[in-house]
């Protein structure tokens, strides 16, 4: 058992519930410092409400969030403006504002928290674009201007903008090509080496899963099942059985696929 200071994330008995629909019922969950997580979850299990209630955008009825030792549920105001500096987030169809520009998104966390010049922000929009391997000239190109890996792209320079050591991903990879998928998973493998980021995402995609994720979470019955990616797909619960040993995931075999670099 790891020690609450190997800690990034801590989700405490969590309940959330919408009327008489409860949705999560004491979930927790342990997310450490420098992995690579993967959510997994049926359609309705709560994977989206989980995220908004890590983030700080929910307040749970029932439950502590703790973010870098920080709890999520009990802040407000200008504490949950600096506690939301601590990390990225990128959301699943990349959230880019229509009418900016990819450098005006990009900027847009650098506008909101920080004070820096118009030419320093610039060039670190320039930073952050060559990171996430975007040509300079997306800078000034619209997101209707892009391709869908594009955006995904785009949307990971956003989230990166303040440096952040937490990454928050919401289905990463979700529309694009099996090609666009397996580089932008080869990005997320590579941000987190280069720069030791946390990363937590949210995802239904077999091959990311077994590529990066070195633990995994499955929301099922209201609670989530967390282990290894090696021994996750030998819990008997009936959900986790047809997900890990179901047709789709036939090509990688019982034990799962290496790792991204094993």
């Amino acid at each position: 058992m790891a020690a609450a200071q190997d800690m990034a994330v801590e989700v405490k008995g969590v309940v959330n519930r919408f009327g008489r629909q409860l949705v999560h019922d004491g979930l927790d969950m342990q997310v450490r410092r420098g992995e690579v997580f993967g959510i997994l979850g049926g359609s309705g299990s709560g994977k989206s409400v989980l995220l908004r209630t890590i983030l700080g955008l929910r307040r749970p009825q029932a439950g502590a969030v703790l973010v870098e030792g920080v709890d999520m549920t009990q802040l407000g105001g200008k504490p949950l403006r600096q506690a939301k500096m601590r990390y990225g987030v990128t959301f699943q169809h990349g959230a880019l504002f229509s009418a900016l520009t990819v450098r005006e998104n990009i900027q847009l966390p650098m506008v909101e928290h920080l004070r820096l010049p118009r030419d320093a922000m610039d060039e670190l929009a320039r930073l952050k674009l060559r990171l996430v391997g975007l040509p300079e000239d997306a800078a000034g190109k619209y997101p209707s201007q892009l391709s869908g890996g594009m955006v995904k792209r785009a949307a990971l320079a956003r989230a990166l903008a303040l440096d952040p050591q937490l990454l928050f991903l919401d289905e990463p990879t979700s529309g694009l090509d099996p090609i666009s998928a397996a580089a932008f998973d080869d990005l997320i493998a590579y941000l987190q080496h280069e720069l030791q980021l946390t990363v937590v995402m949210i995802t239904h995609d077999l091959d990311t899963i077994f590529r990066i994720c070195g633990r995994v979470g499955v929301i099922v019955d209201r609670h989530m099942v967390q282990d290894t990616r090696e021994r996750i797909v030998e819990n008997p619960h009936p959900w986790i059985q047809a997900y890990f040993h179901g047709t789709r995931a036939a090509r990688f075999g019982a034990e799962g696929a290496p790792a991204h670099g094993a």
